[in-house]
């Protein structure tokens, strides 16, 4: 088992290139698998969770290459050998799912195992059966298998939450389905944009996206074709937060203007805000003497909830609320979409937050609050982070169990906040490269 060691009170400045993002690279690898032809993904990151999902493609018969150096990756799949993904890989990594639309739309059918994941609550899988039985599917959920089979065509439907895995995957299995296929109540982020994009790279027809209003139009079959994943602005705000936690400046590179618009609101209530060069495609934080909370009119205390795009999403809010512990007032938190992800809070009190956590979906922050170093452990990405940045600010060493959980959403975090001035080792498990 990794673990991370951090000795606190540094201060984190510098300049970081923000890695691909995660949430899109992962439904652009399931897609490359519509096509027979070799499809380039570019701005990949080297994370875990990429890791697998390759796995996962290469299991299915699909031929990958990898550069590393280049952040590039290969998917080749002139023949699908199987419609059935391995458990152990499906316990791994819930996105697993996704490639049930394309395993659908080209063969007509797809065997799958429950996902894994984080525990960071239920993630229903309803509406992907939903759509897909609307698109003409026969589909059956049993304990140990989830099963699809069906010729595809085109129909109209509204979602019944704006799901952006079911989205994704309603989006790629009509790609192929004769007719034209309307999605209401579709998911809105900036990865279902970038896989949206992708797919008509590769010949679909695809219009919406970017919007709860997305339509495609089948095709016959999809070609080959290079696409851009895009940054990740939940690494991206996850450094910002270090950065203003410990007093730090820092600019980011590689980044897309468009997603931290909706990030400014949220992170202006503690007093963080940057600047943002579209041209250079950097963003800049500059440090303040102090954070401070900014409560409502008539000083009444302010809220931050996350819910579905553009309002905050839901990755950063455990990041947030570690800010939070070092603005000067109180915040009131609400995550509205997962009823375990609040659960790590226990180990800020334990590092000497001021936190009460009034339901699973609600906890109260009163900072600055000093922070001390202990021994904690992380047990999904977010929280993982969230303790590293808390880490960040305490007094003394803190060691954080579990650390591989954070490899599966972030590049080398060791490497990547050492070069900002951080106290930061990895020792135990598998050295990131």
């Amino acid at each position: 088992m990794a673990r991370l060691v951090i000795n606190g009170r540094r201060t984190v400045s510098g300049v970081h290139r923000v890695q691909g993002n995660k949430n899109a690279a992962l439904p652009m690898i399931a897609a490359a698998l519509l096509s027979p032809e070799p499809v380039t993904l570019e701005n990949v990151p080297e994370i875990e969770d990429v890791a697998m999902m390759l796995e996962a493609a290469r299991s299915f018969g699909a031929k990958i290459s990898r550069d590393l150096a280049a952040g590039t990756a290969t998917i080749s799949a002139p023949r699908i050998r199987t419609a059935r993904i391995a458990p152990e890989l499906a316990a791994k990594i819930r996105t697993s799912f996704l490639f049930a639309g394309p395993l659908l739309a080209r063969l007509g059918r797809a065997s799958l195992p429950p996902p894994g994941g984080d525990p960071i609550g239920h993630r229903r899988l309803d509406t992907h059966f939903a759509g897909f039985r609307a698109l003409g599917a026969k589909a059956l959920a049993g304990k140990k298998s989830l099963s699809l089979r069906g010729s595809l065509k085109g129909a109209r439907m509204l979602l019944d939450e704006a799901s952006v895995t079911a989205t994704e995957n309603i989006m790629m299995a009509a790609t192929l389905a004769k007719g034209t296929t309307t999605i209401a109540n579709a998911a809105c982020e900036p990865h279902v944009v970038d896989l949206a994009t992708m797919l008509n790279a590769m010949g679909a027809k695809v219009s919406g996206a970017g919007t709860n209003l997305i339509r495609i139009e089948g095709v016959e079959s999809l070609h080959g074709a290079a696409a851009r994943v895009g940054c990740d602005y939940i690494e991206a705000g996850s450094y910002v937060a270090a950065a203003a936690a410990t007093g730090g400046e820092l600019t980011l590179e590689n980044v897309d203007p468009e997603p931290f618009e909706a990030l400014e609101g949220a992170f202006a209530r503690f007093g963080v805000t940057w600047s943002v060069d579209a041209k250079a495609r950097t963003l800049h934080y500059a440090p303040r003497k102090r954070l401070k909370m900014k409560y409502d009119l008539g000083d009444a205390i302010p809220s931050v909830a996350d819910g579905t795009w553009p309002a905050f999403p839901s990755d950063l809010l455990s990041v947030l609320i570690v800010l939070a512990t070092q603005a000067r007032g109180t915040c009131l938190f609400f995550e509205k979409m997962f009823e375990s992800r609040l659960y790590f809070v226990d180990r800020l009190r334990q590092m000497g937050a001021k936190i009460v956590q009034c339901d699973p979906h609600r906890v109260v922050v009163t900072g600055p609050s000093t922070l001390y170093g202990g021994a904690v452990s992380s047990n999904d990405i977010r929280a993982g982070i969230s303790l590293v940045i808390a880490a960040l600010c305490a007094k003394g060493e803190t060691v954080i169990e579990n650390a591989e959980t954070i490899d599966r959403g972030y590049v080398a975090i060791e490497r990547g906040l050492s070069a900002l001035g951080a106290d930061i080792r990895r020792t135990g498990g598998q050295i990131s490269k």
